[in-house]
């Protein structure tokens, strides 16, 4: 069984050699698009009649957009899809209209495990522009607060163990058998207030920080986000960060979005003009995960 016409909307971040693999699976040649559209129309034209279209995080597919591609059978996302609520396809409308939505995950965790070590040694080092401290420090003792303990919090958390930190974390669900290694839950005003790292791993645009929440934030301490889109309330983040030149925020171009110029010109910022999780056996991954939905959905 193959796709009749297979299009990948946008720049999908795939393998050279993945989608030569992915273009097998179309009876006419593959459409591939490298930017992201601006418009609900502009996704609806580059559509227009395939049946199989690929999409990373960048690019919403609306109910209006499904609704009026009336070749659609199944849509692949090529990102992390944890709940349907966060995802940028919606996956009601495809659902109702008996249209197949897969998507992944997973796949760039381990690249943004390294980052967020690696600026959190460059910072109490003082190997970079900034040092936490006077002088040089180690991570051991530390108290780090994840916020967040899905895969990648539980990865962090364990790295942060190795370390010889005092791990802490907030969620919605407790996961006993992390307790159990040396993970602490506590409340999110308590984590805020106690911790000297606060690292956030949410949904995409899941914002849970408010103003409130760096009211209660523990002096000299620091921000992590690499979550897709800001955890916080932009406006307080700065102005915690602006009034409190020995607190730092550490955050990549997807924990930042698009007040990444204004954050850059603060001294206590770290920033990193790219995702943190894509490197390239991310995309290898991520590839792979892909092929694997696009497979078990033709079979």
């Amino acid at each position: 069984m193959l796709f009749d016409q297979i299009t990948i909307i946008d720049s999908c971040r795939l393998t050279e050699e993945g989608v030569q693999e992915i273009a097998t699976f179309s009876r006419q040649p593959l459409l591939r698009y490298h930017d992201v559209p601006t418009s609900d129309e502009e996704t609806l034209a580059r559509i227009g009649q395939s049946d199989c279209v690929l999409v990373s995080w960048q690019t919403p597919v609306s109910a209006d957009v499904i609704a009026a591609a009336p070749s659609l059978k199944y849509i692949g996302m090529c990102c992390s899809l944890y709940s349907e609520a966060a995802a940028n396809v919606d996956i009601a409308k495809a659902r109702e209209l008996g249209i197949r939505v897969l998507g992944v995950r997973d796949y760039g965790d381990e690249g943004v495990v390294e980052y967020i070590f690696a600026q959190l040694i460059h910072l109490f080092k003082g190997y970079g522009p900034c040092q936490w401290k006077p002088q040089p420090v180690e991570l051991g003792g530390k108290s780090i607060g994840i916020i967040g303990l899905g895969t990648l919090g539980k990865m962090v958390a364990r790295t942060a163990l190795h370390f010889g930190m005092e791990v802490y974390y907030f969620g919605r669900t407790r996961y006993p058998e992390v307790e159990k290694e040396g993970v602490h839950y506590l409340p999110l005003h308590e984590l805020l207030s106690t911790c000297d790292i606060i690292t956030t791993h949410l949904p995409k645009h899941t914002i849970l920080l408010d103003e409130q929440a760096f009211l209660v934030k523990k002096p000299n301490s620091i921000l992590i986000n690499t979550s897709l889109g800001p955890t916080f309330d932009v406006q307080a983040c700065f102005a915690w960060l602006q009034n409190a030149p020995t607190s730092f925020g550490i955050f990549d171009s997807d924990g930042i979005g698009a007040h990444y110029q204004p954050f850059s010109e603060l001294n206590n910022v770290l920033l990193y003009p790219r995702s943190a999780g894509f490197t390239e056996e991310s995309k290898v991954r991520l590839t792979q995960k892909v092929i694997a939905n696009l497979t078990s959905f033709l079979e």
